[in-house]
């Protein structure tokens, strides 16, 4: 690799931002699978 493409990789790599709508989806599915298994847990024992 020469020398223009590491700078245009590294150049790629520092612009590259993060996908926020993947991240939330993410965050809501693990919140939604967080809520699940509490009511779960509280129901065994018969709360």
């Amino acid at each position: 690799m020469n020398r223009n493409a590491r700078r245009a990789r590294a150049i790629a790599i520092a612009q590259a931002k993060p996908d926020t709508k993947l991240a939330t989806f993410r965050f809501v599915m693990l919140a939604t699978g967080a809520t699940a298994a509490l009511v779960t847990f509280l129901i065994v024992q018969g709360f």
